[in-house]
């Protein structure tokens, strides 16, 4: 759960969110009743107003864990896209909903399956929105 951010912290285009509205009605998990949970108090924008520091789905970021002091690059993609060997992560992933709607900068505490975790997006290598590519 994100602990330090304020409720219109996260934001999410409508057309991300559309599309993970039947993603979340498909996989019935606690993965997916968390990222319901984070959707649900997200600020929504339209897509082509997406601020482009920000997390969409299919964005590519560089993310720091500084629980581990670790820095990882990875793509938000849904769960049918995911490959582990490409680093392209389900937003069902803990780390994938966690990254969802987050800005380049301030860190989040999230729980991971290893344990709580303090997170922040370095660098937005790749946003579909700020790249013109809405159809992603």
């Amino acid at each position: 759960m994100n602990a330090s951010a304020n409720v219109h912290d996260l934001i999410i285009t409508d057309e991300d969110l559309r599309r993970l509205l039947p993603v979340l009605n498909t996989y019935d998990s606690p993965a997916s009743e968390q990222l319901e949970g984070e959707l649900q108090r997200a600020t929504v924008v339209e897509q082509r107003s997406a601020p482009p520091d920000v997390v969409t789905m299919n964005s590519e970021v560089v993310y720091e864990d500084h629980t581990s002091g670790t820095r990882r690059t990875v793509r938000v993609v849904y769960p049918r896209d995911a490959d582990a060997s490409r680093g392209w992560i389900s937003v069902l992933a803990p780390i994938g909903s966690a990254l969802l709607g987050l800005r380049v900068g301030p860190s989040i505490a999230w729980q991971l399956p290893s344990g709580p975790r303090r997170i922040s997006v370095i660098e937005l290598r790749y946003q579909p929105e700020a790249s013109g590519e809405l159809h992603l």
